[in-house]
């Protein structure tokens, strides 16, 4: 057992840090602590296990697009802990409402980053030493390749000398350097050879690939924390300038400064969006989305127009502007019972259906004798079901009918919590019209003045065809989403890498081939040389036959070419 042992240890081919090579300590009958940790970095910066991280990521990933995130919906959030109090406070201990940002995913996220680091430097450092070394020495038994072929020459023994059969070997490592192999030659007594390699490439596409992941890996990070994403809803006729403030929603990255926002005003001029008209088939579908901008930078006297459409976004001073939704925004004024203007401004109601049946929330906090709140309907194209309830059966403005519930009591704005203006929390106040009230709901056609209840004032649905001269009764409102990606070009860029690197690693084949050529015994009046083809790829090669064929026969017309009868005479395959 001694025996075999000792000679296992000096086998050349045995790597110096081969388990067996290891010393252990006499009596612990293991590994040590250092073989322990040398044999868990390993098993971390092995293929396989950055493969299993970058699957397990991908999974980790799902609840982020099940559950609403604090840094891009925080009202989400909060309306899930509304409905779900129980579940939502659970969810929350599993850190479900921040995965991106949470303890187990950025675990996953850097022990990815550390198994491809670890596993592309040490791959990098062999891959340079292989392109600088020589091709490896001619094996002894060619036979024992994938891809073997033999030829002989038969030689007349007066006329051909070695240096014919040498430049014989010389004319196949010529017509391999051209093929793009990198070639050594390994003669000896009596015997010629040369040893060819190519298909370095595809590991310098493996190793391109990996790197330019681990650059998006390390991009994302970063430009994560630099970033910011806001949303804003801009009324038509009105002017968003870019504080956060001014933010519906904003949410920016870890290491954003926030004093650090570009000055810059934006002012919705218009909308336009086309409808298949009714009787075609698709009646009602909506295309070809356009806001229309006016832009105004620091320094510039004049503003620009600009035009937003769906995935087709602006750029403003590095910032990216995305239109992402857009409604119907009813001019709304309430006087009090002197005639006096409590509220007048365009209102977003939000659209509920295809046919853009829109719900709008008003709240008047003062000017009244109390606090109301107002939940209204506004119908585009208002038709009625048999049953008296009123719907759209058209997204565009050609009936437009409002209707409102009106709740009085405490809109819960004095105490300083942040309230959503298209919520309207009814709990603490009490229905006066609707319902179950007695009370018929508000309806209002464009122009038309209603009563409120109680002689508390009026409501009136402006037309401002006739109050502002404008093309329809109603103004839009367009949802925009302005988005600070730092980046998004070295993100392109590495993409782009790591693309040319998987195919490049796909598609070329890595291959060694090997000519030799011996004298063979001697027979009467004439020698022979019998000349060996073969050929061995690393992995899986249905091509490596046929390549080595075909050189072959390459190599033996060029032989024919270069070397004419006398020196060699038609031999046999």
């Amino acid at each position: 057992m001694s025996n075999s042992r000792s000679e296992n240890d000096t086998l050349p081919a045995r790597p110096s840090d081969h388990i067996d090579s290891v010393e252990r300590t006499p009596g612990t009958g293991g590994l040590g602590w250092r073989g322990w940790l040398r044999w868990g970095w390993r098993q971390l910066t092995s293929m396989r296990t950055a493969l299993m991280l970058l699957l397990f990521m991908a999974v980790a990933a799902i609840p982020g697009s099940l559950f609403p995130q604090r840094q891009a919906d925080p009202n989400g959030v909060v309306k899930y802990y509304d409905d779900n109090p129980e579940l939502a406070s659970a969810l929350d201990t599993m850190q479900l409402f921040d995965v991106y940002s949470s303890a187990w995913f950025s675990a996953i996220y850097l022990l990815l980053f550390v198994s491809l680091i670890g596993c592309i430097i040490p791959r990098i450092k062999h891959h340079a030493n292989a392109l600088r070394a020589k091709a490896p020495r001619t094996p002894a038994r060619l036979q024992r390749m994938a891809a073997h072929f033999t030829h002989e020459l038969h030689l007349v023994a007066d006329d051909t000398s070695e240096a014919d059969i040498e430049q014989a070997v010389a004319i196949a490592e010529h017509e391999l350097r051209r093929r793009g192999y990198r070639t050594a030659r390994y003669d000896s007594a009596k015997v010629w050879s040369v040893s060819a390699e190519r298909g370095y490439l595809r590991e310098t596409g493996n190793l391109v690939f990996h790197s330019a992941l681990v650059g998006i890996l390390v991009t994302v990070l970063l430009s994560a924390g630099l970033n910011y994403t806001g949303d804003r809803v801009i009324v038509q006729g009105t002017t968003f300038v870019n504080t956060e403030s001014a933010y519906s929603s904003f949410s920016p990255g870890r290491y954003f400064d926030r004093t650090s926002l570009t000055p810059y005003a934006l002012s919705l001029d218009g909308f336009d969006v086309e409808y298949v008209d009714p009787g075609r088939p698709g009646a009602g579908q909506a295309g070809n989305f356009a806001a229309h901008l006016s832009i105004r930078e620091p320094g510039d006297d004049d503003s620009r127009a600009e035009t937003v459409r769906v995935n087709a976004p602006i750029e403003v001073n590095g910032d990216r502007i995305y239109l992402l939704g857009n409604g119907y925004a009813p001019m709304i004024t309430i006087r009090n019972a002197a005639g006096d203007i409590v509220y007048q401004e365009p209102q977003p109601f939000l659209p509920q259906d295809s046919a853009m049946t829109s719900l709008g929330v008003i709240k008047v906090p003062d000017g009244l004798p109390e606090q109301i709140g107002l939940i209204g309907f506004l119908y585009p194209t208002q038709s009625t079901l048999e049953s008296g309830a009123y719907y759209s059966v058209f997204p565009d403005l050609i009936n437009p009918l409002m209707t409102f519930n009106v709740f009085t009591g405490d809109l819960g704005i004095d105490d300083g919590t942040p309230r959503s203006v298209y919520q309207l929390d009814t709990q603490s106040m009490t229905q006066i019209t609707g319902g179950d009230t007695g009370v018929d709901s508000i309806e209002l056609a464009p122009g038309q003045t209603a009563d409120l209840p109680d002689g508390m004032g009026t409501i009136t649905f402006e037309d401002l065809t006739v109050t502002e001269g404008a093309e329809e009764p109603v103004k839009r409102f367009v949802s925009l989403q302005i988005q600070r990606d730092t980046g998004a070009t070295w993100v392109l860029i590495f993409s782009i890498l790591a693309t040319v690197g998987l195919i490049t690693g796909l598609l070329v084949p890595r291959r060694r081939l090997w000519v030799k050529a011996t004298f063979t015994e001697p027979v009467v009046g004439e020698r022979k040389v019998r000349i060996e083809y073969a050929g061995l790829a690393r992995g899986e090669d249905p091509g490596l036959a046929r390549a080595v064929e075909q050189f072959r026969d390459s190599h033996l017309s060029a032989i024919a070419e270069q070397l004419p009868p006398p020196h060699f005479k038609k031999g046999t395959p």
